[in-house]
């Protein structure tokens, strides 16, 4: 691995998973192609393409990339598992010292996610918000803001913004239990770690409308799975074992 003077460059771990974005993942590598290119933040770094039981060509896309990229790797789920199982298994493989999920529906810039990437260092955790929420329809914009005072509230928290593209220490990020595998996987992620005792430091980012497609965000099954996590977290955390987890936050302001 280079070593850049005196300071060692960490490497990082990009999980990206696709359910049907055939028109969105080559957009989405190559705004992470960009982004690790212009912050020269990192020594090294691979990609975890999660193609989640697409009907469309996001498979075959995937492993197209897979010939033209170094450091690509490609794993074909057999059926369909969710963002949450996704970014566990993601986890699992992951061999870098950081570890990011960008979702392959290409809603990230690349200046984005280079600014996401400049912050890297500073804290355990790096947490985005999204800086232009107006870019989202109105009804999700609601329910993500009800989403985080929810947390916040429940958790004691004062969090911007639960579901965004943490950069997260891998070492870190391997010890923490990973139970939760719907859309509520990275809130369950962040309260655990954070009341943990982990440090962490924000950054407003701008997003884009999406290039195709839908979000599959607000199926009913999605929805149900949310509620579930919660309530399982909040037994978990401020009532089983709140022993465990009993240390502030500790944030780092840029």
């Amino acid at each position: 691995m280079r070593q850049e003077g005196k300071e060692r460059r960490p490497s990082i771990s990009i999980i990206i998973p696709c359910l049907n974005e055939e028109g969105n993942l080559r957009g989405t590598v190559n705004c992470v192609k960009e982004a690790l290119k212009e912050s020269g933040r990192f020594s090294d770094c691979e990609m975890l393409i999660f193609n989640d039981f697409s009907i469309d060509n996001t498979g075959k896309l995937a492993e197209e990339i897979k010939k033209e990229e170094k450091g690509v790797r490609v794993i074909h789920n057999p059926k369909n598992m969710g963002f949450g199982y996704n970014y566990t298994e993601g986890v699992r493989l992951a061999k870098k010292d950081y570890i990011i999920m960008v979702p392959g529906d290409n809603e990230i810039p690349a200046e984005a996610i280079k600014k996401i990437f400049g912050k890297v260092g500073m804290a355990d955790i790096v947490i985005p918000y999204t800086a232009n929420p107006e870019v989202r329809p109105l009804s999700r914009r609601v329910i993500s803001r009800l989403f985080v005072i929810l947390i916040n509230i429940l958790f004691g928290m004062g969090i911007r913004y639960y579901n965004g593209t943490c950069v997260i220490k891998s070492a870190l990020l391997k010890k923490v239990p990973l139970k939760t595998w719907g859309f509520a996987y990275m809130a369950a992620i962040l309260v655990r770690l954070l009341k943990s005792g982990a440090s962490f430091t924000e950054v407003g980012v701008d997003i884009r409308p999406r290039q195709t497609g839908k979000t599959k965000a607000f199926r009913f099954k999605n929805i149900i799975s949310v509620v579930s996590a919660i309530l399982s977290l909040f037994w978990e955390v401020r009532v089983k074992e709140r022993g465990r987890y009993n240390l502030p936050a500790k944030r780092v302001e840029a």
